[in-house]
């Protein structure tokens, strides 16, 4: 078995689907591996190491896919990169098929059985594979330095001889697994932290960290959870009430965190222009979701602006990218353990149970079709 690791070609990509320490587990399944060179130079990986490791370093992307079995990668390949892929081979990656548009039905024409790491469901079994919620643990940790980094004032109340300053105030939008970091890491900060989210369990979550939970407690959002733990669209109504909540909360903040993402749809706008023009100079808004549309009415994605009333919106693509060392030591180990569920252990060979429910989640592609039932073309 030969899996081949592949250097990022998409902007902005700074991980790598394989480090050296993954390389030794994978070699462990008796897998021949070739690396790209210069695959993991982003993330401070060398050859040099992937070589100490076992690894075979390719000069070229063609030379690394000769003749593999299995192709590893953060994200889904470019239209360019199609043809190269050995047909039959499988790839995993992170597709984003929800938002691929044409570039899912390219990539079953190319002969490839692709798996989606990024639909890898949220059941106990596969916790270890879990991609979203790797890199959003990581992704919440940097947005509280990248408010700090832009924030002109200190996190901590500090009693000096020169008079006492004051702790910021923190709002994290969204206390999923981004947010929960969030909110930790502020708190560590020395921030006073407040949280929002429209799941029921997040409250206990929020206050088991120190926040104080901020939401409309009313019996919609007593349902407002999906049996995988996602949070659901709310209705017209409840957004209305809680907008109100968040207006008349975010006007007091110095830092704005917003984590808010629904799966398969454009991230929800939680905070509109008026919020924003009601928030003091100075203040921060770190909007995580702004590859996805983002939280924030005025955040861009790739840019951080200042508003007229002073307010900077920070709205960096691939935040998980950002710690690129840890995002991909994160990445390589749920791809991994998601790889070690395809192969015989006895074998050392594939052996695909297709009937496997984290298996029939994550398949997107077999036999230059796209078969995952939230995709396939309909009858």
């Amino acid at each position: 078995m030969k899996i081949a690791i592949l250097k990022e070609r998409r902007p902005d990509e700074t991980r790598v689907a394989a480090t050296p320490e993954s390389v030794k587990k994978l070699r462990s399944l008796a897998a021949e591996v070739a690396v790209e060179s210069g695959a993991g130079a982003a993330a401070a990986f060398t050859d040099a190491a992937y070589a100490e490791a076992g690894a075979t370093v390719a000069d070229d992307a063609a030379a690394a896919l000769a003749g593999a079995d299995v192709v590893l990668k953060v994200l889904r390949p470019q239209p360019e990169e199609l043809a190269a892929l050995p047909k039959g081979a499988i790839l995993a990656a992170v597709l984003d098929p929800f938002r691929a548009g044409d570039e899912i039905p390219a990539l079953a024409g190319s002969g490839v059985t692709a798996f989606a790491m990024d639909l890898v469901p949220r059941i106990t079994r596969a916790q270890s594979m879990d991609v979203l919620s790797s890199q959003a643990n990581l992704a919440g940790y940097k947005a509280v330095l990248d408010a700090a980094a832009v924030y002109g004032r200190a996190f901590p109340m500090m009693m000096t001889a020169a008079g006492r300053i004051n702790p910021a105030q923190v709002l994290v939008m969204g206390a999923g697994v981004a947010g929960l970091q969030a909110i930790a890491t502020a708190k560590r900060l020395g921030a006073v932290v407040h949280a929002t989210d429209v799941r029921p369990a997040a409250k206990e979550q929020v206050q088991s960290l120190g926040g104080k939970f901020v939401a409309v407690e009313d019996e919609e959002f007593k349902q407002a959870e999906t049996a995988g733990g996602y949070a659901k669209e709310m209705s017209d109504a409840y957004k209305q009430k809680q907008a109100a909540l968040i207006a008349d909360t975010i006007r007091k903040m110095d830092i704005v965190i917003t984590t808010a993402l629904i799966p398969g749809r454009p991230a929800p706008k939680l905070v509109d222009e008026a919020m924003v023009a009601s928030m003091k100079p100075g203040s921060v808004i770190v909007d995580l979701a702004v590859e996805t549309g983002g939280n924030c009415a005025l955040s861009k994605a790739g840019e951080t602006v200042t508003t007229p009333n002073g307010v900077t919106i920070v709205g960096h693509r691939n935040v998980p990218g950002r710690l690129a060392a840890d995002a991909s030591q994160l990445y390589a180990t749920n791809l991994f353990n998601f790889l070690s569920l395809l192969v015989d252990k006895k074998e050392k060979a594939l052996q695909i149970d297709w009937d496997d429910e984290i298996v029939k989640a994550t398949l997107v592609t077999r036999d230059g079709a796209v078969v995952h039932p939230a995709l396939a073309p309909k009858a």
